[in-house]
């Protein structure tokens, strides 16, 4: 259906020609009735207080797409739980390391921190293990355990285990070509009293079981002949 047609509109001052209106500008003023507005208002227009402007809109999309594609974060909605431990790994028990500095080696296990990681020691003077965090998918469990029901081990966190970030400075032309060794930093007093304070009773408690402390002092290798799939640990 075509659209409905409305009257056409007629100027009050139709055009004689293009440009040129039938009547004068005065005239007008008198046909529209303008003279009686003035009158009414005391000789003046009538002024109205401008509308307020609207709240300026959002952000107007580009009109382009951008020629590289843009990347943006994506939102992380996972809500993180805590590392469930696993049921052959209890307070006390020998662990095997099987991966990094350590590996083979047997550490004491103390406790779970809130990252999920083990806190372990070896003890240090039995063989070299300090107290250090693992993750528990580098370890096997042991049927051999220790009472560490003496070791108090509150103090430790993730906190403790935190690397303080020094800033480099930028070397001089001349520092650069100085072949001078660093000088390597030494273990704090205070970290070197905690490692005691943890060793002295685990050492107590397992000179107390005979053989323990050798056991853990040999490293663990697989040897020719030994299936890993039968061993029991």
């Amino acid at each position: 259906m075509a659209p409905k047609q409305g009257k056409p509109r007629v100027s009050r001052n139709p055009e004689l020609i293009r440009g040129i209106g039938k009547f004068s500008r005065s005239k007008m003023y008198h046909k529209r009735g303008l003279w009686a507005i003035k009158a009414k208002n005391g000789g003046v227009f009538p002024r109205h207080d401008p509308k307020p402007k609207a709240a300026a809109p959002a952000e107007k999309p580009p009109k382009f797409y951008p020629a590289d594609d843009v990347k943006k974060p994506l939102v992380n909605k996972r809500k993180p739980k805590p590392t469930k431990l696993r049921a052959s790994i209890t307070p006390g028990t020998v662990l095997i390391i099987l991966a990094g500095r350590f590996k083979g080696k047997r550490v004491v296990f103390l406790k779970q921190l809130p990252s999920g990681l083990l806190l372990v020691s070896g003890p240090f003077k039995i063989n070299g293990v300090p107290l250090r965090r693992v993750n528990q998918s580098y370890v096997i469990g042991t049927s051999t355990k220790v009472d560490i029901s003496g070791v108090n081990v509150d103090k430790f966190d993730d906190k403790y285990f935190a690397k303080e970030v020094e800033r480099k400075k930028k070397k001089g032309e001349n520092e650069f070509f100085e072949s001078e060794k660093e000088e390597k930093k030494s273990l704090p007093q205070e970290k070197k009293d905690d490692q005691k304070s943890v060793d002295t009773p685990l050492i107590k408690a397992i000179e107390a079981v005979p053989d323990l402390k050798a056991y853990l002092g040999a490293r663990f290798s697989l040897r020719a002949g030994m299936k890993p799939h039968e061993l029991v640990f």
